[in-house]
């Protein structure tokens, strides 16, 4: 029996949960929407706020409304489990579990990410290391597919094929409306210590025994990823949860949390945050991008309203530059020229950490590195009918990651200078040819320059080319290619 607490909410009043009732009320007035759209018009969602960050077609055509889907339905804290809205934002969904001492396996980073678009589009966060991404803790989801019909997509069954094919598919098989995820308990707090390495090779060879062993020095590890600053500058950050009481941090205000890793010497730093505090230590400045909107200079920080200072905010501005070429502009009136955006998450096999981000340092001037290591969850194969049976790593062929295997998310986000002359996308197309050759993977959310054939071999191409035809035969949703890479 799903268990409900009425007197939480988001600070409006309103439950955190919302009941089968409104869900099913929500479902109504998504499906009224699609039978809305023209014929032959492309389907989409009707939604104001995305994570994306590569330019999208636009389309005059009424979306879908999905205004209903963005809560937690229920959470179950015997089962530990949440039924969640496909729109619901994880700054929501944590906000409804933690008061039952729970919360998501993996929580990505900013708090406007949605469950729907982390299974679909991929997510990752220090928990990676020990239980993947978040698709590989969904027991089911109900998806409306391009063909207008809602279906129950669980790891086996009639719809076990959409379910494997649904991550990485960035809504090009349909939108998830529902979605059952398992949780996992946590303590109030975490405490990190922040390791420094002088080389990068060290840190590596370290980061792969954490995976390994689950600890360091002797203390269990929980949380890990790390920052790379300059090439003898690197750090690891490893967390433990705990129920000690006593001072905890605060990076919401003047101190920002990136800067905190920072010492001198090879004593680890050591710090506390609240276990709220802790999985969003990276929205409130959007890891470190708010200095280019000098949010992180103290002068313009003391005045900057507290509200303001997320990830969502900064999207909004990023999204003005893009309209008006507000940056292009400004560099234009400098005598500087245009400049390129690189903005990326890639996966590189462990072992390939040190060389792959030195090979970066020195071709492409972005600093810092932001590193997360991951595996496929060993339990990730499990049955519906048991899902406490292991029976190994599952498959997920739009994004196949080899089994029993270490890789590490390295993510870079800003810009660098166009140089006249080169081809469009120079340097992340040089970014593209150095992770395939690296034998990694690059996340589809940002800019992409793969031909098709190449694509079709990194992201599935066969497999998914079967369930777009099974699940949108009338091709009412973009296809993958078409979506991440094509220009419109």
């Amino acid at each position: 029996m799903a268990l409900t607490v009425d007197h939480h909410s988001d600070g409006t009043g309103a439950p955190l949960e919302m009941g089968q009732t409104a869900y099913d009320a929500g479902v109504a007035r998504l499906l009224a929407s699609y039978r809305a759209i023209p014929t032959g018009a492309t389907v989409r969602l009707a939604k104001k706020t995305s994570n994306l960050f590569r330019a999208r077609p636009k389309n005059t055509a009424p979306g879908l409304d999905v205004s209903g889907l963005g809560k937690v339905v229920s959470v179950d804290a015997a089962a530990r489990t949440a039924d969640v809205g496909g729109v619901c934002t994880y700054e929501d969904l944590v906000d409804a579990t933690l008061p039952y001492g729970l919360a998501p396996l993996v929580v990505p980073q900013l708090k406007t990410i949605t469950l729907g678009g982390a299974v679909t589009g991929l997510g990752i966060e220090s928990t990676s290391f020990r239980s993947g991404l978040p698709h590989e803790s969904l027991l089911e989801v109900d998806i409306l597919t391009g063909s207008g019909e809602i279906v129950t997509a669980r790891p086996d069954g009639d719809y076990a094929d959409l379910f494997d094919g649904f991550p990485n598919s960035y809504g090009t098989l349909g939108y998830s409306t529902r979605l059952r995820i398992e949780l996992e308990p946590v303590l109030p707090y975490v405490a990190l210590r922040h390791v420094r390495f002088h080389d990068l090779k060290t840190l590596e060879t370290t980061m792969d025994t954490i995976v390994a062993e689950r600890s360091y020095d002797g203390i269990a590890v929980d949380y890990l990823d790390g920052v790379v600053f300059t090439s003898d500058e690197a750090y690891l950050t490893l967390g433990v949860q705990t129920a000690e009481e006593g001072p905890v941090s605060d990076y919401t205000g003047s101190e920002i949390f990136y800067r905190s890793i920072q010492h001198d010497g090879d004593t680890p730093k050591t710090d506390r945050l609240t276990i709220r505090d802790y999985l969003w230590r990276w929205d409130t400045d959007w890891f470190w991008c708010s200095r280019a909107f000098g949010a992180q200079n103290p002068t313009i920080r003391r005045f900057w309203p507290k509200k303001y200072r997320r990830s969502s905010f900064y999207w909004k501005l990023i999204g003005l530059d893009q309209k008006y070429d507000i940056g292009d502009r400004l560099e234009k009136r400098k005598g500087n020229p245009p400049r390129e955006r690189v903005v990326q998450d890639v996966e590189v096999p462990i072992e390939k950490t040190a060389d792959f981000a030195l090979w970066f340092l020195k071709e492409i001037p972005i600093e810092p590195l932001w590193l997360c290591p991951l595996r496929l969850r060993e339990s990730g194969g499990y049955s519906a009918h048991d899902p406490s049976a292991d029976v190994g790593p599952r498959a997920w062929p739009l994004y196949p990651l080899e089994p029993h295997r270490t890789y590490v998310n390295i993510g870079f986000w800003s810009s660098v200078p166009k140089v006249d002359g080169e081809r469009e996308g120079a340097a992340n197309r040089l970014i593209e040819e150095k992770v395939s050759e690296q034998g990694g993977h690059k996340s589809l959310y940002s800019d992409a320059f793969y031909d098709k054939e190449e694509f079709d071999v990194l992201y599935g191409g066969e497999v998914y080319s079967a369930l777009k035809k099974k699940y949108d035969p009338n091709s009412r949703l973009l296809d993958l290619y078409s979506k991440a890479v094509q220009r419109k």
